[in-house]
């Protein structure tokens, strides 16, 4: 089984951004126009990487570079999204902290085969979620430090450190950036059918492989989102890991 792009697909689609247009009228939520743009973005990107991953996924070396183009992507991103764009070498050293050995775990074992169709989708899904994670501990952590400015100062008058005053206020809040992906964990196969299973099915794989490809990319999100978070926490109680008012405001 699969799905053919054509009519029914494109009807389907704009059936559903539709309903979206509605619900951000009837709620009277801000900026509707985001979500055209955000589904135009999706279509001319996902069009364009079909293409892309058509051509490359053949050559191994070819795969690892787009791997290496989507990772800086991803960098990208999540900097800007936590307004911490000048401390992008800290974010790249998070979230590398937390790729790279679930990639090398899931090579050596030999789970996914070392080629480029097997790789690019496995890898991009754990890199997907590990900028999630890494956006969701800077946007926590970065919120506390400003609206918590006061505990900083007086833990600083009680003799901490700048490291240990910072981590007085953060190290509670990356338990809370990895409950999304705890939750995925938790509820997969009972409240959703995530995308690697559904997607080996499609593919005509057993119900028993989709479920061993998918518990495998799950415990890949769940490691490479730790790691992240911890090595991201880390770096910010060393204030490396900093948008610029807060660098300049928590000076030791």
């Amino acid at each position: 089984m699969s799905i053919e792009p054509g009519w029914p697909v494109a009807i389907a689609c704009v059936a559903l951004l539709a309903l979206t247009l509605v619900m951000y009228a009837v709620g009277r939520l801000p900026r509707p126009g985001s979500t055209v743009v955000a589904a135009g973005r999706a279509v001319l990107q996902l069009g364009l990487a079909a293409l892309v991953i058509t051509a490359v996924a053949r050559s191994l070396w070819l795969s690892v570079l787009l791997l290496c183009f989507m990772f800086g992507v991803a960098v990208v991103t999540t900097t800007r999204r936590v307004e911490a764009v000048g401390a992008w070498p800290w974010a790249t050293l998070a979230m590398a902290a937390g790729l790279l050995p679930v990639v090398t775990i899931i090579l050596v074992t030999r789970t996914v085969p070392l080629e480029g169709i097997a790789l690019i989708p496995v890898v991009g899904i754990i890199l997907g979620n590990t900028m999630n994670g890494h956006t969701l501990v800077g946007r926590r952590a970065f919120a506390a430090l400003r609206e918590e400015t006061g505990q900083y100062d007086a833990a600083l008058s009680l003799g901490m450190t700048r490291a240990q005053a910072i981590d007085e206020i953060t190290h509670r809040r990356l338990p809370e950036a990895l409950i999304p992906g705890l939750d995925q964990v938790r509820t997969a196969g009972v409240v959703t059918l995530p995308g690697a299973f559904i997607g080996v099915l499609l593919g005509g794989g057993s119900p028993a492989q989709a479920a061993a490809a998918q518990v495998l990319v799950l415990l890949g999100i769940m490691a490479a989102q730790t790691t992240t978070a911890v090595v991201a926490g880390q770096l910010i109680d060393a204030a490396r890991l900093l948008p610029a008012d807060l660098r300049e405001r928590l000076r030791p």
